[in-house]
């Protein structure tokens, strides 16, 4: 992404302040929301790894259902689909060191996850502000509210409006998913929008990578193996997750 004849990025996550693998302790009880199962381990893995490490609660709220991945297979139908992201996502959670009923899934339809203003996507709302209140998380973590899937922007807006419910609500951090490759410059956080920064979890980075490996159904060559426009993490978008920080945007 570059700007007029420059060529100098509007915006680049590699470049942000680096914080130490112990500020994450000072995050306290946390709360991470995945539009889709792998999105908590390829945006926030490192992080949740260094909670569970410190000893601090986490949990993981699943927005939608994950079916969507392999739309024609015939092997899988969309019940198998969902069960087996969701056995995925709680693998992946064993290895990044939450505990077994950390996880809370909503259901949503996977890539029709809807805003706050339908009447689903205000019962998602209920539901998130109701799980909030009862956990007392001091942060919740979603993606950022412009990364560039109408899932992950859906699921933006929901946080946004189940926190907007709360007379305290936690602290927000923003985690990037599409946005480290597909982001355009409107995409990308604007000057003075949030303060971005990097988290070191290169003590984490070979639980997250276990994590992420959790998610078989969406790595090449996959086990949903009838539907060759079926998606799978490209090697390119891998590799923006194997680097040893991950980039977290916030606005107090």
């Amino acid at each position: 992404m570059y700007c007029g004849m420059s060529k100098k990025p509007l915006f680049d996550f590699r470049t942000l302040p680096l914080r130490p693998a112990g500020y994450a302790a000072t995050l306290g009880p946390t709360v991470v929301i995945a539009p889709h199962p792998d999105d908590e381990s390829l945006g926030c893995g490192g992080l949740m790894a260094l909670l569970r490490q410190a000893g601090v609660p986490v949990w993981c709220i699943l927005v939608s259902d994950g079916t969507m991945s392999h739309p024609n297979s015939v092997k899988f139908s969309p019940a198998a689909r969902q069960a087996l992201r969701e056995i995925e996502l709680r693998s992946a959670l064993a290895e990044l060191g939450c505990a077994p009923d950390a996880l809370l899934p909503l259901g949503l339809p996977d890539a029709a996850v809807p805003l706050p203003d339908v009447p689903a996507g205000a019962a998602a709302v209920r539901q998130l502000t109701d799980f909030i209140r009862h956990k007392q998380p001091a942060t919740v973590l979603c993606p950022w509210r412009r990364d560039p899937h109408p899932d992950h922007r859906a699921t933006s807006a929901l946080v946004w409006a189940a926190l907007a419910a709360l007379p305290q609500p936690p602290r927000l951090l923003e985690y990037v998913v599409w946005a480290w490759e597909r982001a355009a410059p409107e995409d990308l956080p604007q000057p003075g929008e949030a303060t971005s920064w990097r988290l070191d979890i290169s003590l984490a980075l070979p639980q997250k990578q276990r994590a992420i490996a959790a998610h078989r159904s969406q790595l090449a060559p996959g086990i949903i193996d009838d539907d060759p426009t079926g998606f799978l993490l490209s090697t390119d978008m891998l590799a923006h997750f194997a680097q040893p920080f991950e980039a977290y945007l916030e606005v107090r």
